[in-house]
C-alpha cells in the first residue's frame, strides 16, 4: 500500500464530514501511544503552553528521581530515556521557546543531580550536544527572549 502525500490527505479530509474526521482521529489514537499523546496535546494543551511546560517539567522531575547514580551505565541509559521523552513532548509542541525551556531545565537537572557526567565521555558528549542544540534554538527566537535564555544558559556552560 502506497503512502499518500500530506496534500492528498488534506484534500481527502476536507471532503469528509466532521463526524467522519472525528472517527478517523479516534481510530488513529487507538493504535499508537504517540498518536494519542499528540491528539491529547492538540485538544487539551495547545492553548496553554505554560501549563504544558509545567506538566512536562513535573514528569521530568519524577523520572530524575528514579535515576540510578551508582552505575554510570544505567545513569546514561536513564538520562537518554528522559531526553527521548522530553524530545517527544517538544515535537508535539513545535515551539522553539518550549524546546529551549525544556532543554535548559533538563541541563539544570543534570547539573544539580550530582551525576558525575563530566567523568564519563558519553554523558559529557550528550550534555555538550544539548548545550549546542539550545544555543541553536535560542538564535531562532526573538531578541528579548534570546537575551533572557542566554542569561539562563550561562551557569550551564
Amino acid at each position: 500500500m502506497k503512502a499518500f502525500s500530506l496534500k492528498e490527505l488534506k484534500a481527502e479530509l476536507s471532503t469528509l464530514s466532521p463526524v467522519e474526521v472525528a472517527e478517523i482521529c479516534l481510530r488513529l489514537a487507538k493504535y499508537k501511544k504517540e498518536n494519542k499523546e499528540l491528539l491529547a496535546y492538540l485538544l487539551f494543551n495547545a492553548g496553554d503552553e505554560v501549563t504544558y511546560i509545567a506538566e512536562v517539567k513535573e514528569q521530568m522531575d519524577e523520572q530524575f528521581d528514579d535515576v540510578n547514580q551508582t552505575n554510570l551505565y544505567l545513569t546514561k541509559k536513564m538520562l537518554r530515556k528522559i531526553l527521548r521523552t522530553t524530545n517527544r513532548f517538544i515535537k508535539y509542541s513545535g515551539a522553539k521557546q518550549t524546546e529551549v525551556e525544556l532543554l535548559i531545565y533538563f541541563c539544570h537537572k543534570v547539573r544539580n543531580s550530582g551525576i558525575p557526567y563530566q567523568s564519563n565521555k558519553a554523558l559529557d558528549n550528550l550534555y555538550l550536544r544539548l548545550i549546542a542544540r539550545i544555543k541553536k534554538s535560542i538564535s531562532m527566537l526573538h531578541e528579548d527572549l534570546q537575551y533572557d535564555y542566554t542569561v539562563e544558559l550561562k551557569p550551564l556552560l
